[in-house]
């Protein structure tokens, strides 16, 4: 399986492409074409240009949760795409608010879209085959020792009602490789550890080689991270016991906890960057 890296947070100078906070995975797997997500705008789609990468191929497009950076590129994904389904979970066109000190500010994915484009979501639940292969996965465990540590993200169930989200619109795209599955889930709110403890409960007897995607550890304050140093490290020591031998993470993750991570991983962990390949 290849992934192409379409839309992140980064990338390399002088390359010709536009980074965006958001992210957007072309994966070509098998016979089959899919997208995990479409950035905050269209500018993942100039990317695929420079790229070289045909977004009218696509046969499926997997939304991972409804945020704006992760679905609001979908309106240029439909001009390019005419036939692609885009797979959402219960909940995806929710209302998502962060907290701030100005007050709730909305991050979900922008509502037009799903009156305009209502005919090309699909809206599943459960563990879901996409294809031979392929598959889609919800959260199943919540251990609050390695529940995710934002505390911004909110849900507005009523006129003025707040609630702290409870991420069941999350959802996290699985492939079957030679040595392992490969589990990509963009921002892994729920926790990765208890995300990837999910994927082995959904598949008995199957191990998990490799993660790709954000961790959201990145935060506003002088740490830079929204959690302690102390849990980074528990979360690393957990996926290794795991078996997870390989990270791919970028965008909400954050600098400082990338680092901490590549401490415990070393090579084995990666910086995502728009425009990288990787090959499973």
């Amino acid at each position: 399986m290849k992934i192409t890296v379409l839309m992140e947070n980064t990338a390399p100078e002088g390359c010709g492409l536009t980074p965006e906070h958001g992210l957007s995975l072309y994966i070509e797997y098998r016979d089959r074409v899919l997208l995990l997500d479409a950035g905050a705008s269209g500018k993942f789609a100039d990317n695929a240009q420079v790229l070289g990468v045909d977004l009218s191929a696509v046969e499926a497009a997997v939304l991972s949760h409804g945020h704006f950076d992760h679905g609001d590129g979908l309106r240029r994904f439909f001009q390019c795409n005419s036939r692609a389904p885009v797979y959402v979970r219960p909940g995806a066109a929710g209302a998502y608010f962060g907290a701030g000190p100005e007050g709730p500010r909305y991050i979900g994915v922008h509502r037009a879209l799903w009156r305009e484009y209502q005919n090309r979501f699909v809206e599943i639940t459960g563990l879901y085959s996409l294809a031979e292969g392929v598959w889609l996965a919800g959260e199943t465990v919540h251990d609050p020792v390695f529940a995710g540590q934002a505390a911004d993200l909110l849900f507005k169930r009523g006129e003025d009602d707040f609630i702290p989200d409870d991420y069941r619109h999350e959802q996290s795209l699985v492939l079957e490789g030679e040595r392992g599955l490969v589990v990509l889930n963009s921002c892994s709110h729920g926790g990765i550890v208890n995300i990837v403890r999910s994927v082995l409960d959904q598949f008995p007897g199957k191990r998990v080689f490799a993660v790709v995607g954000g961790f959201h550890m990145f935060g506003k304050g002088e740490s830079g991270m929204n959690c302690t140093q102390a849990y980074v490290f528990q979360v690393a020591g957990a996926l290794r016991e795991l078996g997870v031998e390989q990270l791919y993470t970028g965008h909400c993750t954050g600098e400082p906890a990338f680092a901490l991570l590549q401490n415990c991983f070393g090579p084995q962990c990666s910086a995502l960057s728009t425009g990288q390949s990787l090959n499973f």
